[in-house]
């Protein structure tokens, strides 16, 4: 074949090659060591002198374009065979794919839940530091030393050094206050640990807690936001009742409670007979607390309230023991989803 030919006949092998197997092969036959260019470039030597040069541009010119081919080819078929092996591999996963699929767990989807209802609120939502200095959780919040809160059989202490599990998420209320100027429209949410284990408690478990610092914050303001809230989170009105109640950082302080959704105020188990439950508490911050923070107490005032997370998860979806979240258990876990 004349290298015209040549070019043409490796042109249309090409086109037939399906596989990299079989472009090996073709190249071979055109590129390789016996190879049709290469017996072309042995004829060199049988070529009249005053022909070798275009000869030999002509043969370059034709080896170039083949070898741009071929690698063209080559990564087109690379391409197609990584395809083919996905697509293989992706068949072969739907095909196994479990039965059952997971659930987000319950108590990160109330967690989720809360966040939600503050944030189209107006809220902010801060975190910190769950290994916590004993001065955040407890010297800046007015929680005095002889303070029972601060004994070991309620606090995992870490070292001497002052550093411990913090008891509440009230310490990145302190934080922010002290990193943030007025207003402060906030809640923390996180995990927290005490000294305490039986159905209704674990050693771990999650609160939210909230804080609001403005020139206008009021007693009345702080009930209006718990009342929204609490509607808003359990998707229905609920009775929502204020008991005085004592909390070192807060004064006026009180418990909140709602009627029970279970006898809905009539008085059952669940409720002790009361016909209401606790779910929450809250108030004023105190004077002592907005001056630790460097907040002039006579321009601002706040309010702060605080909810135990596996508690409401309990309340929403009439779970009886909270041992049962950290169980893993798979049957349990299934069951939940938010409406």
């Amino acid at each position: 074949m004349n290298l015209e030919e040549i070019e043409s006949q490796a042109k249309q092998d090409l086109e037939k090659v399906l596989n990299l197997q079989e472009l090996q092969q073709v190249k071979a036959k055109y590129l390789g060591k016996k190879g049709y260019i290469t017996l072309a470039l042995k004829e060199i030597a049988h070529i009249p002198p005053e022909q070798r040069r275009e000869y030999g541009a002509k043969i370059n010119r034709i080896k170039g374009h083949l070898e741009a081919l071929f690698k063209e080819a080559e990564e087109r078929l690379r391409k197609a065979e990584i395809e083919r092996e996905l697509l293989a591999s992706w068949e072969e996963l739907t095909v196994s794919l479990p039965k059952h699929v997971g659930a987000i767990h319950p108590i990160s989807q109330t967690l989720a839940r809360i966040k939600e209802i503050f944030l189209t609120m107006g809220f902010s939502v801060e975190e910190g530091p769950e290994v916590e200095l004993e001065s955040y959780n407890f010297d800046l919040l007015n929680i005095p030393k002889e303070h029972p809160a601060r004994d070991m059989q309620d606090t995992f202490y870490v070292n001497k050094e002052g550093y411990l599990l913090r008891t509440h998420t009230s310490p990145v209320q302190i934080r922010v206050m002290l990193s943030q100027k007025p207003p402060i429209y906030m809640v923390a949410p996180g995990r927290v640990y005490r000294r305490d284990d039986d159905p209704t408690h674990s050693p771990v478990f999650h609160q939210v807690e909230g804080l609001v610092v403005d020139g206008q914050a009021n007693f009345k303001h702080m009930k209006y936001t718990i009342e929204v809230f609490l509607r808003e989170f359990f998707e229905r009105e609920v009775p929502v009742r204020f008991r005085a109640s004592y909390f070192p950082f807060t004064e006026p302080s009180a418990e909140v409670d709602i009627g029970c959704l279970v006898c809905g105020g009539a008085g059952c188990r669940v409720c002790k007979g009361g016909g209401w439950l606790e779910v929450m508490g809250c108030g004023m911050v105190h004077p002592k607390v907005l001056e630790n923070c460097g907040i002039d107490s006579e321009l601002y005032q706040g309010f702060a309230f605080g909810m135990g997370v596996e508690r409401l998860c309990m309340l929403y979806f009439g779970i009886d023991n909270i041992k049962l979240f950290y169980e893993n258990d798979l049957r349990f876990l299934r069951q939940f989803r938010w409406s």
